[in-house]
Formats: structure tokens, C-alpha cells, sequence
């Protein structure tokens, strides 16, 4: 379906991936019932053995684990009357409406890239290739925005 054809989405409006969450919730999830479950397995005898390193090493990297799936969650890309504001992880972007020259999906690519009037490219953690048909109507209707601004 063309860009042309799509009607605009009302503003302000937000778009996130879907299944890139999915597998976080569901992968976290599990990780953490076996990880527990592996735990309470060991026995108290077995668990007397681990230093207090090692289990701040384990915690450690529980976190940080977090940290990363926290940082793919949280990527959203969030167009207002303003412009549009890109978050990816950890790390947050403005651009005004004006910036912006287009957006591409790319056959396989794994997320959106905006394309920006000083030559760069963005990219969108936001829109996830892997998502399908819902990638393809979020890069219509976004790129609807900007030719209409």
C-alpha cells in the first residue's frame, strides 16, 4: 500500500516494537524461573560452597542483563507537533519535523532508519523489521507525516 493512501495517525503518537518485547518478557521470564529453580535444586550443602564473589559475580550479571533487555524495551520513536523523538536503549534524539527528509525499511533490515537533511541516517530501534506487516504500516504512516509537514 502506498504511503499516499495511508490516512495520518493523530498526534502525538508513539510507536514501539512488538515482538522484540514479547521475547524479553517471555525469555527474562524464563531465565529467571530456572535460574531460581536451579537454585533451590542445589541443596543447602551445595549452595554453602558459592564464595560471596561468585554470588555477587551472579548478581552482577543479572543486572546487567537487565540492563540490556531494559535499554531494547524501552526503544520507542514518538512523533508530535514538534517533531519526532527517537528513543534507542539508552540514548534519546529530537529531530524537528524540518530535519527530516524520509524514513526506509529496507527488505530485511532489522529496524527503520531515518534519513535526515544533513545527509545522516538515523536509525529507529522503534520500528523492528522483525515485526512484519506492523513495521510496514508504522514506516507508512510515518513517512505520511513527514510528507505532510
Amino acid at each position: 500500500m502506498p504511503a499516499d493512501s495511508e490516512s495520518l495517525v493523530s498526534l502525538p503518537h508513539t510507536w514501539r516494537p512488538f515482538g522484540v518485547r514479547i521475547a524479553i518478557y517471555a525469555f527474562g521470564s524464563a531465565l529467571i524461573v530456572v535460574f531460581a529453580a536451579m537454585w533451590v535444586a542445589l541443596g543447602p550443602e551445595i549452595r554453602g560452597h558459592f564464595t560471596t564473589f561468585q554470588r555477587l559475580t551472579t548478581i552482577f550479571l543479572f543486572l546487567l542483563l537487565f540492563a540490556a533487555y531494559w535499554g531494547l524495551i524501552r526503544s520507542k520513536i514518538v512523533a508530535t507537533d514538534q517533531g519526532v523523538t527517537v528513543v534507542n536503549g539508552f540514548r534519546s534524539h529530537h529531530y524537528e519535523w524540518a530535519q527530516i527528509v524520509g524514513i526506509s525499511l529496507g527488505r530485511g533490515a532489522p529496524w527503520a532508519h531515518l534519513d535526515l537533511s544533513d545527509g545522516e541516517a538515523h536509525m529507529v530501534l522503534g520500528i523492528q523489521g522483525s515485526d512484519g506487516n506492523r513495521a510496514i504500516r508504522a514506516t507508512n504512516e510515518l513517512r505520511a507525516l513527514i510528507k505532510s509537514r
